[in-house]
């Protein structure tokens, strides 16, 4: 039995997400010029359905980096509450499917990889800059 996969609620992500997926990446893993995103698969921490979205990735060797930004809100994002209670995920970047396993960045490792992401995405010094939460910088790899 194949289990149905919940994407993320908001319209465009879930766009993205089904173009994403039925061309194996070649729609979707560029985001915008420069910006390249991959699909990662989490567990509900509540609910123990599958949960999909599209994030902005950055590299760190074989490591792929992920921010929790959220636009800055002051909560973390749902798929990082879900990664934290069970580090198992999915991963998709471009047409590669693999597993992984999710951790925070140490305080030692996360000023390299912020400055890795902020420079992917400059907006990520904006969204830090409106929030009294500390925004982790997610460390996937491969299991």
């Amino acid at each position: 039995m194949v289990e149905q996969v919940q994407d993320s609620p908001t319209d465009w992500v879930a766009d993205h997400i089904a173009r994403y997926e039925r061309t194996d990446g070649a729609d979707g893993h560029e985001w915008r010029p420069g910006v390249f995103t991959l699909l990662l698969t989490t567990r509900g921490r509540r609910s123990g359905s599958q949960r999909r979205t599209a994030l902005i990735y950055g590299r760190d060797g074989d490591a792929y980096l992920l921010v929790a930004s959220q636009g800055g809100a002051p909560k973390h994002p749902s798929w990082y509450l879900n990664l934290r209670d069970n580090p198992q995920v999915e991963v998709q970047v471009g047409a590669e499917r693999f597993t992984a396993r999710a951790r925070v960045a140490s305080l030692a490792e996360k000023p390299r990889m912020w400055a890795t992401m902020a420079a992917v995405w400059p907006d990520y010094d904006d969204y830090q800059a409106r929030t009294d939460r500390e925004i982790p910088v997610v460390v996937l790899e491969r299991s």
